[in-house]
């Protein structure tokens, strides 16, 4: 290999051959199914990650058939869901169903799983500098666990009551009973739901504490805190978030199913079926929304700070410009994460809470707007005169800052309580936490996906099909989601409209975004086409040493051969931050490039 070129790529030749790499013999079971290495298991939660996002998808697309068109039948239903659609028609009890396992499979199984579960595997040890995490073992565990909740929660499809149907939020007292013959999904449904979910967050904890203690503990010689890319800050307190807030999840799901299995009442009291008194005293179903939601509000930042990270590294690569606000954002991201504990109940203005207490939530639910401002003029300003390259990567993180400021500012809107009493439970708040929070995250994610694609299977994913699937998702995200805010008084979760005179001038845009929602359902069959496609078929990087982006960091500075290691030789060692882009007269300048007479450290 030529040594200029290994220079200029950030390759120490010296080391590459200085002592033999020992490998032990892998089977196929070791090296595919329970592998240790974070690359694999990357792979395992990105394509596992996929499978459950057109599961998600698909049940969006079923319900939003009932919604637009709620008086039209369809054979074809009855054909794939039995009797759930007899008749061609979606039953009631099925379309809560749809609804609450599409929340709970697109928050947790998707946007959390698939997103933190992918990237921090793959990018954490690379960008720091280790042969893998602290713990390849739990590291394997987490995945399995991770598998065997989502295995179970599709298992719960196909029983004879359906599943869970009482809403991802699972409040009691409707999911607080079995077999009360109130919701079919209450039984063993919802049992189910909560044996996935403990699973699920088992799995979380386990990836958590792996990450930061990856990151804490395993950094390159010259790694300081302050040239780690903002993946990485963007990933560790993802995992700090996810390590504080989702234990109150698992107390108040256990909690709820004592209540279930074991007629406790932490959270049921004066309960009455059919006239008659049941025997709960002294409990609250509030208790559980305090819990869930203790959890909740900072599952938004679990979801969105991994994408707030690929987003940061990937405007900077495609810009070929350093990061603007390197600092700024590193704070930006500590106060999120301090904020997202202390704003869960603005989930809870209308549950009765005492006002004064609503207005200091309020407060500090419209001071969380700051940071979350900060990093997006951070963004605006790195894009700025820059030399953008519209790759696929970079118009997917250009389209989350849009979708983060068009849902961040109904945030605002609704943060205040008084205006959320108002709003509460209509398409309003569909329309603001889908495009904040789901869209912008999956933005996100496939900015991350079309980046990193390169360095997970060695080849291009194709430019052609990563553009359609952009403005296709752009255009049709905004069809679908933008109208909900003017949809006045609409509530959501209604089987059916027909009923009500007052909502009937709504009918045609329902049908019109039930349409494009189909459409771009479709244009996700397209990615997930080209994804696959490419991965056998992909045109290939080109050298032992492949930096497709030109980018600095040191994932790209390993050989393309996926090496359980990471680095055949020593690893590297870092000597300057991560975003020298356009810097010096170089077009970028690797962090593990040893710093010139008179240059100075970032």
């Amino acid at each position: 290999m030529d040594t200029a070129h290994s220079v200029e790529h950030g390759v120490d030749t010296d080391h590459i051959h200085g002592h033999e790499e020992h490998h032990h013999e892998e089977t196929f079971l070791t090296k595919y199914i329970f592998s240790q290495d974070h690359k694999m298991i990357s792979k395992q939660f990105l394509i596992t990650g996929m499978f459950w996002g057109v599961v998600g998808g698909l049940l969006s697309v079923l319900f939003r058939l009932q919604l637009g068109f709620p008086n039209e039948t369809f054979p074809f239903l009855e054909s794939f869901l039995g009797k759930w659609a007899e008749g061609g028609k979606i039953s009631q009890e099925f379309y809560y169903a749809l609804i609450t396992m599409h929340g709970t499979i697109l928050v947790f199984f998707v946007l959390t799983g698939g997103l933190s579960g992918t990237f921090a595997n793959l990018l954490i040890p690379f960008q720091v500098g280790s042969r893998d995490m602290a713990s390849p073992f739990v590291n394997m565990l987490s995945y399995w666990f991770f598998l065997i909740a989502g295995v179970i929660m599709l298992f719960s499809f196909f029983i004879q009551t359906g599943p869970a149907s009482g809403g991802w939020t699972a409040y009691p007292p409707l999911n607080g009973m079995r077999n009360t013959g109130v919701n079919l999904g209450s039984g063993l449904g919802f049992d189910l739901w909560a044996l996935g979910m403990t699973f699920f967050i088992a799995s979380s904890l386990m990836g958590a504490l792996n990450y930061v203690s990856t990151v804490l503990n395993l950094r390159t010689k010259g790694m300081s805190m302050m040239k780690l890319p903002l993946t990485v800050w963007a990933l560790m307190f993802t995992a700090i978030v996810g390590i504080l807030s989702f234990p109150a999840l698992l107390a108040g799901v256990v909690l709820l199913e004592f209540d279930r299995l074991l007629d406790t009442s932490f959270y049921l009291n004066n309960i009455i079926i059919n006239g008659q008194l049941l025997g709960y005293k002294g409990g609250s179903p509030i208790l559980f929304e305090h819990l869930f939601w203790f959890l909740g509000h900072p599952e938004v930042y679990i979801i969105i700070l991994p994408a707030m990270g690929i987003v940061s590294e990937v405007l900077a690569v495609h810009s070929r410009k350093p990061i603007f606000g390197y600092k700024a954002m590193i704070l930006s991201l500590i106060a999120i994460l301090i904020l997202s504990f202390i704003v869960w109940a603005h989930h809870m203005f209308v549950t009765g809470l005492n006002p004064n207490l609503g207005a200091i939530f309020t407060l500090f639910t419209l001071l969380i707007a700051i940071p979350s401002a900060i990093k997006v003029f951070n963004w605006i300003g790195t894009i700025w005169r820059g030399k953008v390259r519209l790759t696929s990567a970079a118009l997917f993180a250009i389209g989350f800052v849009s979708m983060f400021i068009s849902g961040g500012l109904t945030g605002i809107i609704l943060g205040n309580s008084s205006i959320d009493i108002q709003l509460h439970d209509t398409m309003f708040v569909v329309a603001h936490f889908h495009i904040v929070m789901g869209i912008a995250a999956f933005f996100g994610m496939f900015a991350g996906v079309y980046h990193w694609f390169p360095r997970l299977y060695g080849r291009y994913m194709n430019e052609t099909l990563g553009q359609i699937h952009f403005y296709v998702t752009l255009v049709g995200a905004y069809c679908i989601f933008f109208p909900m805010h003017f949809m006045t008084g609409l509530p959501r979760r209604y089987y059916s409209y027909a009923n009500f005179e007052t909502f009937n001038n709504f009918n045609n845009l329902a049908a019109f975004m039930s349409i494009v929602s189909i459409i771009v359902f479709l244009a996700q069959l397209l990615f997930l086409v080209n994804f696959f496609y490419s991965i056998f078929k992909g045109r290939k990087l080109e050298g032992e040493y492949a930096n497709p982006w030109d980018s600095n960091t040191l994932e790209w500075t390993a050989p393309v051969e996926r090496l359980h290691g990471n680095w055949p030789g020593d690893i590297p060692e870092v000597y300057r931050w991560p975003y020298d882009y356009s810097v010096n007269g170089r077009a970028f300048t690797p962090q593990n490039v040893p710093l010139k007479d008179g240059e100075a450290a970032h």
